[in-house]
């Protein structure tokens, strides 16, 4: 059976209808393109090639299967017949800077970005976002959340979220309508919150104590009930506007005193907070929105007792109930991390959900196969559901970011867009990393056993099975030197020799 995708990235390749235009990585060809040389034939494997160099990026290429039988040492089985957890799907932050940026673009310049990112027919296929329920360290002016003045009677829309993060989601789910949101607070209104900053102890009068300022204090445990309640009205807000909440995490970085906007939510107060927002969403017919615990590093933040945080809420059985599962950041430990919480609880849900690029780290060559090898691999290899990563896309000032202290100055967006004319666009590692998760690797996809060849270090593929019996397959090699592939099974073969320093996905029917 003959599998055809094309995939028209005009915006990028700076040739669509509007004129767009694109700034290549070091090393790309004159265009920056990332569309194929020729136009792709109808092959029965579709392929996407990007190498760290900058000469190929995101190409599509076709070829057709090998006879079944091969002899070759490089031959790859798989076995259909997986129960591992279903995937949800890949992305990045949608917040409002993000969405400043996008508006200040033209209509056609940024429906045609957004196409070559979600569209399942005519782009990546991006499928799983996150935002900030309120504001971020990438809001445009003050912090907020959406009840800032006491009493949830006076909870309503931020006019920032309205402005910037409502039209460009609802332009998201005219071109993907099965996107997924991932929510997160950076902080509770507050009004809600108590004790004093930095302040990590349990005393009950010191946790009650008011405590006027967005970073750091905990939530008062006499709000819990009232905080609940507010997850309640932002999932049914979002909802009615025709956001679908998949899942929300209680605290971003619960752990980090720090930030321009942050609470400080231990373990301990969220296995609390959890047995009250799990039935107060039950009760509202929010019992498919998952709740996701952490949503923080690998290593803890090297607090004391703070270490296995989610398992520790897990041991707990009436929180265990309500947790779906938990939420990782890489910007501390390793994602080894992850096999320790899959080991004690395999049952439960893991989902990446943030990392950043900017001038402490990038290199574009060194990011393509480090974060795809450690975060999409390392993740997924793992049982894990999904990916998000931070700001999809900001400015060529790094921005716009939160004007106070402790917000990001320094981090680059998935792409670049420049502010001299919200026009031109440099796709950064992070966009080529979704994509080609996104493109083969379908929500709905399990992952498949493997056998034969033993991959070389420094070399890694994971192979999943689509709803639509589609094999989608993606492949990191970080070494210098070509890797020959043969995919086998008892119809026929799929033969593909990986490029040293490159990322690669397939895609194909069986």
């Amino acid at each position: 059976m003959k599998f055809t995708r094309i995939l028209i990235f005009s915006l990028f390749a700076g040739i669509c209808a509007c004129n767009c235009t694109t700034e290549k990585p070091s090393g790309s060809d004159e265009t920056g393109s990332v569309k194929p040389d020729k136009p792709v034939q109808e092959h029965d494997v579709t392929a996407f090639l990007t190498k760290c160099d900058g000469t190929v990026l995101f190409a599509e290429s076709g070829f057709d299967f090998g006879k079944p039988g091969s002899m070759s040492p490089y031959q790859v089985t798989y076995d259909k017949n997986t129960d591992s957890p279903q995937v949800e799907g890949f992305g990045l932050a949608i917040t409002t800077a993000t969405a400043f940026n996008l508006l200040k673009m033209t209509p056609e310049d940024r429906t045609a970005f957004l196409t070559e990112t979600f569209s399942k027919e005519n782009g990546a296929g991006s499928s799983l976002i996150r935002v900030s329920i309120g504001a971020s360290d990438f809001c445009l002016k003050d912090n907020y959340t959406w009840c800032d003045a006491k009493g949830l009677e006076n909870f309503a829309v931020h006019q920032e979220d309205r402005d910037f993060l409502f039209p460009v989601l609802k332009e998201i789910y005219a071109i993907n309508p099965d996107v997924k949101i991932i929510g997160s607070p950076w902080s509770c209104p507050k009004w809600m919150k108590g004790a004093q900053w930095g302040y990590e102890g349990y005393d009950s009068a010191v946790l009650e104590r008011d405590f006027d300022s967005w970073t750091s204090g905990r939530l008062k445990p006499s709000c819990y009930q009232a905080y609940a309640e507010y997850f309640v009205k932002w999932i049914k807000t979002m909802k009615a506007e025709g956001f679908d909440i998949h899942a929300v995490t209680m605290q971003n970085e619960p752990l980090n005193h720090g930030n321009s906007m942050s609470m400080f939510m231990p373990w301990r107060d969220q296995a609390a907070f959890v047995k009250v927002l799990g039935p107060a969403l039950d009760k509202a017919g929010l019992g498919d929105v998952k709740i996701l615990l952490f949503d923080h590093n690998y290593n803890y933040d090297n607090k004391d007792g703070q270490i296995n945080y989610p398992l520790n809420i897990y041991a707990d059985p009436e929180a265990y109930k309500w947790a779906a599962g938990s939420a990782w950041h890489n910007y501390g430990g390793s994602v080894s991390e992850l096999d320790n919480i899959r080991a004690a609880n395999p049952e439960k849900d893991i989902y990446f959900t943030e990392a950043s690029i900017g001038e402490w780290n990038y290199s574009f060559d060194g990011c393509l196969v480090n974060d795809f090898s450690s975060i999409f691999i390392g993740t997924l290899k793992r049982g894990g559901k999904g990916v998000t990563l931070w700001n999809l896309m900001l400015d060529d000032k790094k921005g716009p970011y939160s004007p106070h202290d402790g917000s990001c100055k320094t981090c680059y967006g998935g792409v670049t867009i420049n502010s001299s004319d919200y026009r031109t666009i440099t796709p950064n590692s992070h966009w080529y990393n979704m994509a080609h998760a996104s493109s083969v690797v379908k929500p709905g996809a399990r992952l498949m056993k493997t056998g034969g060849f033993s991959f070389p270090s420094g070399f890694e593929c994971l192979m999943f099975l689509n709803p639509d019996n589609t094999v989608g397959v993606i492949v990191c090699n970080k070494n210098a030197s070509e890797q020959q592939l043969v995919f086998a099974n008892t119809k026929f073969t799929v033969k593909y020799t990986m490029p040293g320093k490159a990322i690669a996905s397939l895609l194909w029917q069986e």
